[in-house]
């Protein structure tokens, strides 16, 4: 079956020619020219995921973002955006969004950001043949940890010390990620597969908002900063 795609654009030659493209993709695609519209869609045929333009009139793709994430919808979401600025990034992901993609924008990099979306959020295997039988395999340990965190994969739970963190889908995997690498120091490329399934090349500012952002609900006054920028590399997690 082909995931559906809930498009949401006001701008009608942006909408028709973004629904013509994922169409010949594969996907099905219910396109409408507003938040309110979206919202109204959303409730009654809950979408694969949703790609928002972000400036719509009346109600904004923020304010839709934030409406489903308050309802406990949790399909993935990818944000479109004419605005550049860190603090407009960050106030996408603040909603809830999932990953952006910057206006003007080509046609390519949103399939890849689809794709990668839906992969984290698909389920492993197929669910109408059983599987053969196999030996039976060890039971993962439930936490993993490092420089004075402690995540809960399954549950997607993290702390620091005894303070949960309220993460997005990407900030967990993102921060699990570089827990489970603590001391290695991880280059971009490499977080970008990891995360996205995707390398954006070195002119993509993603992977830094997300870090910037996951920084701010990691660190503490008086506690050393737990994420470190090594330049023209990566990133390491080591707790100073």
């Amino acid at each position: 079956m082909p995931h559906t795609v809930l498009l949401a654009e006001d701008d009608r030659a942006i909408r028709n020619a973004l629904e013509r493209a994922l169409t010949l993709e594969g996907y099905q695609v219910l396109a409408v020219a507003d938040g309110v519209e979206a919202l109204a869609q959303a409730h009654r045929n809950r979408p694969d995921i949703l790609v928002l333009d972000v400036m719509m009139p009346g109600i904004d793709g923020l304010q839709v973002c934030r409406v489903l994430r308050a309802e406990g919808d949790r399909t993935p979401i990818l944000m479109l955006t004419a605005l550049v600025e860190t603090a407009d990034r960050i106030a996408g992901l603040d909603a809830g969004a999932d990953d952006y993609v910057v206006k003007p924008f080509d046609v390519e990099e949103v399939f890849a950001r689809l794709r990668a979306l839906l992969r984290r959020t698909s389920p492993v295997g197929a669910a109408s043949a059983p599987a053969p039988a196999e030996e039976p395999r060890p039971v993962p340990e439930r936490f993993v940890g490092a420089a004075g965190l402690r995540m809960d994969p399954q549950a997607r739970r993290a702390w620091r010390g005894p303070r949960e963190l309220e993460l997005t889908r990407t900030e967990f995997e993102l921060l699990e990620l570089l827990v489970r690498n603590a001391g290695i120091v991880l280059d971009h490329s490499t977080i970008y597969d990891r995360i996205w399934g995707y390398d954006f090349g070195p002119g993509s500012k993603n992977l830094a908002v997300y870090v910037g952002y996951l920084r701010r609900k990691l660190d503490e006054p008086g506690a050393p900063q737990l994420i470190h920028t090594v330049r023209g590399v990566g990133y390491v997690l080591r707790e100073d």
